[in-house]
């Protein structure tokens, strides 16, 4: 049965973190506060690239390997799982675990989840949106992904919302070219998502990635000409546009995680990453 009404999720109860082999390198924040600062900056060699791109590939495995067991009545912390042993199987680390303390090697947002959603033991049920979201660590490099699905059947207003925001980032890659400034990314997602008028999620962004989770590099899915960063042939970065039923104002969690729709309306995701090439973009998150 579908739930009465969206916009009624509640914390569930986590699971205690799950063991990675001590084999597999760590990135370098696990067991700190924070990330130490990087300076590897956001363009690299294509001996680099290809070990991005392993990583993504991986990255992106373990979501197919997750939605194959996307299904009314399982839990968020049962994906996590498979995400989690999909991923240390492939001898990679999930870049999640233990980043800024968050506990979970993959993020699993709800419905009105706008992003880094805690796996717990919130129940799918028929007709809710979920957004995968797995970074996975190995050679150095982290390959960063996400895409939403619908559990079972909804209405059209949401199977809509999801392929609409898979379009809007297919537009958002259309729109990398060196010598274009970052912002032509955003421009051409937001003018998009308002054809239907869709809120444009502001406060989160793509950002640049590679040897570092999160470098400084801010990639916009919005009109926003002060992110002016220009796009030079070997640069990594993610696109990932947010995009709502409603409003864009947001609510966090007293987990410091979850992130919600302050209106409590539907919102969907998707994100690769990916490198600028001479002709446009190489996406590096394909399975």
């Amino acid at each position: 049965m579908p739930r009465d009404t969206h916009g009624h999720l509640t914390p569930g109860r986590i699971s205690a973190q799950r063991p990675v082999p001590p084999t597999i390198p760590r990135p370098e924040y696990v067991g700190k506060a924070a990330p130490s600062p990087s300076d590897a900056g956001d363009v690299y060699d294509g001996e680099t690239i290809e070990l991005i791109r392993e990583s993504g590939r991986i990255a992106s495995q373990a979501i197919d390997a997750v939605e194959a067991a996307i299904a009314p009545g399982v839990t968020t912390d049962e994906l996590d799982r498979i995400a989690h042993e999909f991923v240390v199987a492939h001898g990679a680390y999930p870049s999640t675990l233990g980043y800024r303390g968050y506990p979970k090697s993959v993020c699993t947002s709800v419905n009105e989840v706008i992003c880094h959603g805690i796996p717990d033991d919130t129940t799918l049920v028929e007709g809710d949106l979920i957004n995968i979201d797995i970074t996975a660590f190995k050679n150095g490099v982290h390959g960063d992904l996400n895409r939403t699905f619908v559990v079972g059947e909804a209405p059209i207003e949401t199977t809509d919302l999801v392929e609409r925001t898979r379009e809007a980032l297919r537009r958002g890659i259309k729109a990398v070219a060196p010598g274009r400034q970052v912002n032509v990314i955003g421009r051409a997602i937001e003018s998009y998502a308002k054809r239907f008028g869709y809120g444009v999620v502001r406060d989160y962004t793509g950002h640049g990635v590679g040897r570092a989770f999160h470098s400084g590099l801010i990639i916009p899915h919005y009109d926003a000409p002060q992110y002016d960063d220009v796009m030079e042939v070997g640069m990594v970065f993610t696109i990932e546009p947010m995009l709502t039923l409603g409003g864009i104002e947001a609510d966090i969690w007293s987990d410091d995680w979850t992130v919600t729709t302050r209106d409590k309306s539907l919102t969907a995701q998707f994100e690769h990453t990916l490198v600028v090439t001479e002709r446009g973009a190489d996406i590096l998150t394909l399975s």
